[in-house]
């Protein structure tokens, strides 16, 4: 889940339907490597006619064949290596908590918090914000039923800002939360849609994956007075490699900072149970989403202090996958109990992706932080694909990796350090 202020305005040639991506991704794969350099399994290879950055899908088959095992439906708990993958953006690309939001605001589907209070939606949220909310809102709403979003435009505006950390006049949305543990505008994308059943949310997650997939690619829809992205792409790339660490014995799972029941929902398509699956989990309350969100390490449910970001993702796999409670699951495992590969591409994975003991796959969105992390590369561990649908231009100044790149827990920036406690040096974006 992150923030996509700065929308694309790309048109792609990969205008391929879910189910073209997954024929490609299943065909002429299942065999070793017929052409692909290098050790490779001998059960399933990637598929050479999908294309990777340099040497990479080489480097991929290459680890796969180390640390996999032919035979699929690999489970950690029985000892099968871990593979973890953040979702937006790394398997798909664009957002789809955005997706599921802008089809609800689109579809008066956002309830009047509770007592038509906004900081009930929220424990961060800044007096500035419940007034702008408040004010664009309007009380005539009851508590509880739809607001008016698909036509009052002002309070659709007033939303869409606040889901970006500020008010539409700019002030901040959220404050005094732990920038490594917590997000509260991921944790608001969950929030507002409290009052809802998990089936409501889950039948609003279809239908706008549905108009998601269908729309052209790089389409654009307006949402309130603005413009915003309209479509979702899996990646067959992606598609692939989950495909084959899971014929590799590999257990695949995803961790995501997008509402647990919204990426269930779109991860089912490639083949992921329910409790292969996390997210930003809300507290649910006989079959209904609450504003609150359940706790992890030493966070209880219902402080709403913790989402599935940068420390708070390691904090929900070690939890989650490995049972690990308490202030010990805001640690890392020994290096035996860990993931063996992680996939991410923003600064909110930099914490899992630096656990994997194997090998480190990032999609490159420019975060400094992670790319300082990637590009200096101290353990050999880390591979850097550029964005498989219209990627990123070259950063055009180093990262700065010595002096701002680090985002400390109370938001101030820091130099980005290696797990020694030397200082990265700054780095070039080369791979783009």
């Amino acid at each position: 889940m992150k923030s996509l202020r700065a929308r694309s305005m790309w048109m792609g040639s990969f205008s391929l339907s879910l189910a073209l991506v997954i024929a490609a991704c299943t065909s002429g794969s299942e065999e070793a490597g017929e052409t692909q350099a290098g050790e490779v399994s001998s059960c399933r290879s990637l598929d050479s006619t999908l294309e990777w950055y340099g040497d990479n899908r080489q480097e991929l088959d290459q680890f796969i064949a180390r640390a996999g095992e032919c035979g699929g439906g690999g489970d950690v708990a029985e000892g099968a290596p871990l593979a973890l993958f953040d979702w937006d953006n790394t398997v798909v690309k664009n957002d789809i908590s955005y997706a599921t939001v802008y089809w609800m605001i689109k579809n008066d589907k956002v309830l009047q918090p509770p007592d038509r209070d906004w900081t009930a939606t929220s424990r961060y949220m800044t007096a500035e914000a419940a007034s702008a909310l408040a004010t664009a809102c309007g009380g005539e709403v009851e508590p509880g039923q739809p607001l008016p979003t698909g036509t009052d435009l002002d309070c659709a505006d007033e939303i869409l800002a606040v889901l970006e950390g500020e008010t539409a006049a700019g002030e901040p949305a959220f404050a005094s939360y732990d920038h490594r543990r917590n997000n509260p505008s991921y944790a608001w994308f969950v929030q507002i849609m409290g009052g809802h059943s998990v089936q409501d949310l889950t039948d609003f997650t279809r239908a706008a994956r549905a108009e998601n997939l269908a729309a052209t690619e790089g389409a654009e829809q307006t949402v309130g007075t603005h413009q915003v992205d309209a479509s979702v792409r899996y990646y067959p790339q992606m598609v692939d490699l989950i495909d084959t660490l899971r014929a590799n014995g590999f257990d695949v799972r995803i961790i995501s900072a997008s509402a647990e029941p919204v990426v269930r929902v779109w991860a089912e398509e490639l083949g992921f149970e329910p409790d292969r699956v996390m997210g930003v989990r809300p507290v649910i309350d006989n079959g209904i989403i609450t504003r609150h969100l359940v706790g992890c390490g030493d966070v209880p449910d219902g402080e709403d202090a913790m989402v599935p970001t940068v420390d708070g993702k390691r904090c929900q796999v070690n939890q989650v996958v490995f049972g690990v409670t308490g202030a010990d699951a805001f640690a890392p495992l020994p290096a035996e109990e860990r993931q063996v590969f992680a996939a991410g591409d923003t600064g909110t994975d930099v914490t899992f992706l630096g656990d994997a003991t194997g090998l480190r796959l990032v999609i490159n969105r420019n975060n400094p932080e992670l790319m300082c992390k990637a590009y200096d590369n101290s353990d050999g561990k880390w591979l850097i694909n550029p964005m498989f649908l219209q990627p990123k231009a070259q950063m055009p100044q180093p990262y700065p990796c010595s002096s701002t790149a680090f985002v400390e827990a109370d938001g101030t920036s820091g130099p980005v350090h290696r797990a020694d406690g030397s200082v990265i040096e700054d780095q070039v974006d080369s791979i783009y």
